[in-house]
């Protein structure tokens, strides 16, 4: 305290003379005055924060068409990694780390990656690439490997990739929609937790019934909240889900208003690699899978109590959607709105019209190109960095080769390669602009995947800014702009 009147006495040499010659009950008011401000402000100060994310992600593959589980993670924005199987806290501008249990995985438990690599196989958030294809994706996460993962997933004999599900590791977002649900911490709770994670056994310990990934994230989130989250014994026969888990966390949430909370979806990577499918729980796998549905039917007909009972345990409870109100990250780590009908048929409107007043998009002088679309000319090049360490690709134009960026901040470097460019442009904002991915494209990005275009359209490819578009109606991040995505509100 007296350091504080100490300070407010000094601040009284800036008030007006006459002020200061007033009489000495008058000027000890003033310093009382600046004394209470002071202290206000100093307590005014937020707190410090912290915050745990749950991601849930959408099934693909063989899980997508049978199953339909998804996959569930966690991401913690103040701890980050001394190495995939030891924990720290981060340092100023680190994003943070996702945790998550694996199967077969160097024999781990559980494995922490940084966040921009988890999602997008690239260390910095400039290099995500616009348009992805299989080939692209397995070179990203090759580099990525090598670099830093050969702990886990060493070289086959002779330098050759490895097998393996250790590609699980790391680009997420090229095979699952994401959707996240976060709830705000502390850094006294991220101290705890990296002690025991730290000081406890990490082998494997994955099991589908009883200890898988649902199950670990289920331990994480009530470590740091006792009891909030759980699995539904009911619907989901007794095994842990990733949508459970994510339908608890919502709705703990809700009954917790003090604690901060938001849920957002991290879009898929726009390309040719198939899009993932909706999450389900167990009975919704069994009612709503093709593969299950008439054994599944014949059962219930010859059995009117499992009928009932299974009817009673998928429309008892609510229905959980987790794309409901949630805002979409974009391109810049921000919380911008999804696209709206009417965005969605004026954004298609004006491709429409670069693609109909541009014959540079569907003709070319070299017959090798002409008539392509961009899928099929990715399709035949390949991937490499450039002298930025950011994805190019390499196409082959008859007997020459033209390298394209395909990231944000170099699509637009080379002039001699914008027709190539537009391409990729148009396919990936046509792909946003599908009813099925509108809503989960943020309509900035579509605004701004249009002006890349217009500039590779126009008489003097990669004049101006890349990538400006008006600003998101929602920061991700609370009061400045993150140099890494990070999950705020």
């Amino acid at each position: 305290m007296g350091f504080f009147c100490l300070f407010a006495n000094e601040l009284t040499g800036q008030v007006k003379a006459e002020s200061l010659s007033a009489p000495d009950p008058v000027r000890m008011r003033l310093v009382g005055h600046l004394c209470a401000i002071l202290l206000f402000s100093v307590f005014s100060i937020p707190r410090a924060y912290a915050d745990v994310t749950l991601l849930l992600q959408e099934p693909y593959s063989y899980d997508g068409a049978l199953a339909g589980a998804g996959h569930v993670a966690v991401y913690l924005d103040h701890v980050c990694a001394a190495s995939p199987v030891v924990l720290r806290s981060c340092e100023t501008g680190e994003a943070g780390i996702v945790l998550s249990r694996y199967h077969e995985i160097a024999g781990y438990d559980w494995i922490a990656i940084p966040l921009v690599p988890y999602l997008y196989a690239v260390e910095r958030q400039e290099d995500i690439p616009l348009f992805a294809d299989a080939k692209l994706v397995a070179f990203l996460r090759d580099q990525y490997r090598r670099k830093y993962l050969e702990s886990l997933a060493p070289d086959r004999s002779g330098g050759g990739t490895p097998s393996g599900d250790w590609y699980m590791l790391v680009g997420a977002s090229y095979d699952r929609t994401i959707y996240g649900f976060q709830i705000e911490t502390n850094p006294e709770q991220d101290a705890l937790l990296i002690q025991k994670f730290n000081s406890h056994s990490n082998h494997k310990h994955y099991s589908l019934l009883a200890h898988n990934c649902a199950d670990f994230a289920r331990e994480v989130i009530n470590f740091y909240y006792p009891h909030a989250v759980h699995r539904n014994v009911i619907a989901d026969l007794g095994i842990t889900t990733p949508k459970q888990i994510a339908k608890s966390l919502a709705r703990y949430s809700r009954r917790h208003p003090e604690l901060e909370s938001s849920n957002f979806v991290i879009p898929q990577v726009t390309g040719t690699i198939a899009r993932s499918k909706p999450v389900h729980g167990v009975l919704e796998s069994l009612l709503f899978s093709k593969k299950y549905m008439v054994p599944l039917m014949s059962v219930l007909i010859l059995h009117p109590y499992i009928s009932g009972g299974v009817m009673v345990a998928h429309f008892g409870y609510p229905h959980f959607d987790p794309a409901q109100h949630a805002l979409v990250v974009d391109s810049r780590w921000q919380l911008g709105r999804p696209m709206t009908s009417a965005d969605r048929r004026a954004y298609q409107n004006e491709l429409d019209e670069l693609v109909q007043m541009e014959p540079r998009l569907d003709s070319s002088a070299d017959s090798s190109i002409q008539g392509k679309t961009w899928a099929e000319l990715q399709a035949g090049a390949q991937p490499e960095f450039d002298s930025a360490g950011t994805p190019v690709v390499q196409v082959r134009i008859g007997g020459d080769v033209a390298k394209v960026g395909i990231s944000r901040t170099n699509v637009l470097n080379d002039a001699g390669s914008s027709k190539l460019a537009a391409k990729l442009l148009a396919a990936r904002i046509q792909q946003e602009l599908r009813p099925a991915m509108a809503l989960k494209s943020a309509s900035g990005d579509v605004a701004s995947d249009l002006a890349l275009l217009r500039q590779l359209l126009s008489p003097e490819p990669g004049s101006g800014l890349a990538g400006n578009f008006p600003p998101p109606e929602n920061s991700i991040k609370r009061g400045h702009t993150p140099t890494a995505m990070d999950l705020k509100r």
